[in-house]
């Protein structure tokens, strides 16, 4: 069900110096399955928090496993919100599992001892859920600055939770990623040197391992964008955007191979788009969705292969120095 959502900010829409994309293939279907979560964080590009109510329906979410069946897509990423509370999503994980198809659950990692998801980490693990988990520093002051009071503690329980159940160890199958934003509007560090201070101090004070850390730069929409829009920043963080650019990083972004699927079912690019309502390119043959929306249902009858991808000067926060997607930096 829908609750009035907060209105976008959006930066520089009317027109925009990113290159032109076309899409490559569809690998990875990447749905929003609700905007409801645990948290408010400043950094937050969905505005997802407690009191969001906008929950993807039991009709839309069953068209999921036939799309990742028809398109053969390889990879299901899950997010939100905290895409844990969505009432239907271990059954989503278990079809999605049952088909061969890999699963992210983008976990904010203090869902895991929220009441009610006491043996969440434990499904993940059964079903060799790949976890992306939100750590944005591996000092406490400078989570707790971005997600609030306790969220550190209770972050570094979840992810020793996840350790003690084969999550990040040698030997094993299940895959651990962090990811890190930086605190205000400025680009990520370098992502390598920046991992190997985070798999030195996790394991020296917290005895905490994982896999990978993804360095992600902080989107100018939505919470962040209005933040900095409040303190006179946004024209000054795009402009550094704009500025960082590198052609290079074009080549990897997210959206050449990803469609990102929102709580209704429509289609766009990216999470990015979708927060600032840019559609998806025109169907030829006229989307399947009586309000004339791309729609989960298209991709049951067409291959999205080489189609165009909406531009606005936000994708630079993509390429932008290293670059970064949701799969972290692009460029060494």
């Amino acid at each position: 069900m829908s609750a009035p959502s907060p209105s976008p900010i959006r930066p520089a829409m009317a027109a925009t110096a990113f290159p032109a994309l076309h899409r490559q293939g569809l690998d990875t279907l990447q749905v929003n399955l609700t905007y409801r979560c645990n948290q408010a964080c400043v950094h937050c590009h969905v505005n997802a928090g407690p009191s969001r109510t906008e929950s993807m329906t039991a009709d839309t979410l069953a068209l999921i496993p036939p799309v990742l069946a028809a398109r053969a897509v390889r990879c299901l990423d899950l997010t939100g919100g905290a895409p844990e509370l969505h009432p239907q999503f271990r059954d989503l994980v278990r079809r999605a599992r049952a088909l061969g198809v890999e699963v992210i659950d983008r976990c904010n990692l203090t869902i895991l001892q929220e009441p009610g998801q006491e043996d969440l980490a434990a499904f993940l693990a059964a079903e060799g859920v790949t976890v992306v988990a939100s750590l944005p520093c591996y000092l406490q002051d400078n989570v707790e600055r971005q997600r609030g009071s306790g969220v550190f503690r209770r972050s570094i329980d979840g992810l020793r939770q996840l350790n003690a159940l084969g999550y990040g160890q040698p030997g094993t199958d299940l895959e651990l990623n962090l990811v890190f934003n930086p605190q205000g509007p400025v680009l990520p560090p370098e992502q390598e040197p920046l991992e190997a201070d985070y798999r030195r101090v996790l394991a020296a004070d917290h005895g905490v391992v994982f896999n990978r850390l993804y360095a992600l730069a902080n989107m100018p929409v939505q919470r962040f964008a209005a933040v900095l829009s409040a303190q006179g920043q946004l024209e000054g963080y795009l402009e550094l955007l704009r500025r960082s650019h590198r052609d290079a990083n074009l080549e990897q972004v997210m959206c050449r191979r990803l469609i990102s699927v929102d709580w209704q079912g429509h289609l766009y690019d990216c999470d990015f788009n979708q927060q600032l309502g840019l559609r998806l390119a025109g169907d030829p043959a006229g989307p399947a969705d009586p309000a004339g929306r791309p729609h989960l249902r298209d991709l049951l009858r067409r291959d999205p292969s080489g189609d165009p991808i909406q531009v606005a000067d936000h994708c630079f926060g993509c390429t932008a120095g290293s670059g970064s997607s949701c799969g972290g930096a692009l460029a060494a």
